[in-house]
């Protein structure tokens, strides 16, 4: 019977050395290099990495916890209002030499524009990753999370963008008045970008809810952005001009001249009067000024 047992190991030995044999894969070849005329090896460059399509209309985001981000096409338009316009919505007449004289903006290039104003979760994880100053605006007792950050000053928001910068190594920045007033109107020349007349249907205002909602309640404009109108008014980066005089056609932030003791504001808010969100409405702030209905959206330079 041991000769059996020994024989049987045997053979299975044998035929697991031949299975493992006949098994076996063959050791990789290492492939040729592609050679030039001169015998050299080719080295060819890898391929471009993706990144997001920079179509208008396209949207993107630069991490998670930041804005995203839509991409607004360049264009013309007549940025401001006229008398006749104002009267049209019930706007107050103090208001109409700020809003004039009517006159063309070239926007050259696309540029990116957030399809929201910025959040308190996006805000708060600019102080969890020790941005912003590590200040916390109060919320009201209303909530965080997508509601829009409020009780924020134009430095806190030039903070928000500054950390935007060094995170993400990317060209962010504030709008300026005459890109806040194309992106908003989104190719219409009505006083509202919905239309002539405005309903809480379009936009929260008039202490209607008492309170911001989260940003994204109500229907975007053409270009796909939220909140354009109401909610909170929004900080631009320019200084604050009695009139449009010679102010400069090609989008840039009117800095020059100004009274930079005051800020421009665009937008209105969701305790303000229905006529204050019309396009064209403008208004310089102390920039040191935090409140309940004025917070930001940002902006990105294209390559």
């Amino acid at each position: 019977m041991r000769d059996a047992l020994s024989r049987w190991m045997r053979g299975a030995a044998m035929m697991a050395m031949a299975a493992a044999v006949m098994g076996a894969a063959p050791p990789p070849s290492t492939p040729k290099p592609e050679l030039g005329p001169d015998g050299t090896p080719i080295i060819r460059a890898a391929p471009a990495p993706s990144f997001p399509s920079l179509r208008p209309g396209s949207a993107f985001a630069d991490g998670a916890d930041l804005p995203e981000m839509v991409v607004v096409p360049a264009g013309r338009f007549m940025m401001g209002t006229t008398p006749k316009d104002n009267r049209s919505v019930g706007v107050w007449p103090m208001f109409d030499a700020m809003e004039g004289p009517v006159h063309p903006v070239t926007i050259a290039r696309p540029f990116a524009v957030g399809r929201y104003a910025v959040t308190f979760a996006q805000w708060d994880a600019c102080v969890t990753d020790g941005g912003c100053g590590a200040y916390r605006p109060a919320d009201e007792g209303w909530g965080r999370g997508r509601r829009p950050v409020i009780n924020v000053n134009y430095d806190d928001a030039l903070a928000y963008v500054a950390w935007l910068r060094r995170k993400t190594g990317q060209p962010y920045r504030l709008l300026s008045e005459a890109e806040w007033e194309y992106a908003a109107r989104a190719g219409t020349v009505t006083p509202f970008y919905f239309g002539t007349r405005i309903t809480h249907e379009d936009a929260n205002y008039g202490n209607f809810y008492d309170r911001t909602t989260p940003v994204g309640s109500y229907p975007p404009n053409r270009f796909g952005l939220y909140d354009m109108a109401g909610n909170t008014a929004q900080w631009v980066a320019d200084c604050h001009h009695p009139d449009f005089k010679g102010a400069p056609g090609d989008g840039s932030a009117w800095i020059a001249g100004g009274d930079c003791t005051k800020r421009n504001v665009r937008g209105g808010g969701w305790s303000l009067l229905d006529w204050t969100l019309h396009v064209a409405q403008r208004i310089g702030d102390p920039p040191q000024q935090r409140n309940n209905h004025l917070g930001f959206r940002v902006a990105r330079d294209l390559p």
